[in-house]
């Protein structure tokens, strides 16, 4: 009993938790959904204007920082937003702004025309239709200049709390590899997650996917091997459930293919005693020589 005990103790982790006992492996997709939202909130715990990474006041400003993330960092818009509504504080400040002066604050974002136009616009709805304020259901909200389902959903999950799902690249990304849905299309996406979780979770899972999807399960190269759902991840790359051996052999593998430091790519034993073709070559040549007609000189 001490002797399994410490190999247990000794024994590799996968994602942070112990190889010994695993919980069954969810075999549906609301399975998966229930416990990686599980998981997710244990890694990423905090409400969802907790965990959202743009920094905003209000609804207006959440509103207007989302529209300006559109194919950039939450960082560089952070570095606008300031700027931008310290000049326009209001709705109706910057419903009456100039185009150039907008255009010069939000540069740094990229496509810096297309968003001052769909931002001044955006306010001039707003007090043209809800009297400078931000309408609360989506409906509404994807009607505005420059707001879409994504924007929308946002806006109510984040700065109302109210139900909404967010579906970016990651969320879309993490629920394939999880095997939640099998469809490319956002809405379609969406639809699929909210059918398996009760509302009040689907804002803080779509933060909390997006930042799993930055931090960990990475596009290019996922850290399965630091994953808290590689257990029962469809396209974990790592085994489920491995013993000390396998686990240790597993990370092994892993770190070769990675090129991580101490690894040694070396073959081993079996395979160093395997002769190559040309070693072959090499031995069989005297013994052809030997057999030759030729005679002796």
């Amino acid at each position: 009993m001490v002797r399994r005990a410490e190999a247990q103790a000794a024994a590799p982790t996968v994602g942070g938790k112990q190889p010994g006992k695993v919980a069954p492996r969810p075999r549906s997709p609301a399975g998966r959904a229930r416990l990686a939202a599980q998981r997710l909130a244990e890694e990423y715990p905090g409400t969802a204007a907790e965990l959202c990474e743009l920094d905003f006041r209000n609804p207006w400003e959440l509103l207007v920082a989302t529209v300006l993330s559109a194919q950039t960092t939450d960082e560089r818009v952070n570095s606008v937003t300031p700027k931008l509504f310290a000049q326009y504080p209001e709705v109706g400040d910057l419903a009456a702004a100039d185009p150039g002066a907008v255009e010069a604050l939000v540069h740094p974002t990229g496509f810096f025309r297309v968003k001052a136009r769909n931002i001044i616009a955006l306010a001039q709805a707003l007090c043209d239709r809800y009297d400078c304020q931000v309408p609360t259901a989506l409906e509404d909200l994807v009607t505005l200049p420059g707001v879409g389902r994504k924007t929308g959903n946002v806006v109510r999950s984040v700065a109302f709390g109210l139900p909404g799902l967010p579906v970016d690249t990651h969320v879309g990304r993490l629920s394939r590899l999880l095997a939640l849905t099998s469809n490319e299309d956002p809405v379609k996406v969406e639809a699929d997650l909210c059918a398996m979780l009760p509302p009040e979770q689907w804002g803080p899972l779509s933060l909390r996917m997006i930042l799993h999807g930055r931090r960990v399960c990475v596009a290019r190269r996922p850290r399965c091997s630091e994953c808290i759902m590689a257990d029962f991840c469809p396209s974990a790359t790592i085994p489920v459930n491995p013993g000390p051996v396998s686990a240790a052999a597993s990370v092994g593998a892993a770190g070769r293919r990675a090129g991580a430091p101490g690894a040694s790519a070396r073959p081993g034993p079996a395979q160093r005693s395997t002769p190559t073709k040309r070693s072959s070559r090499r031995v069989a040549a005297p013994s052809s020589r030997s057999t030759s007609s030729k005679p002796a000189p």
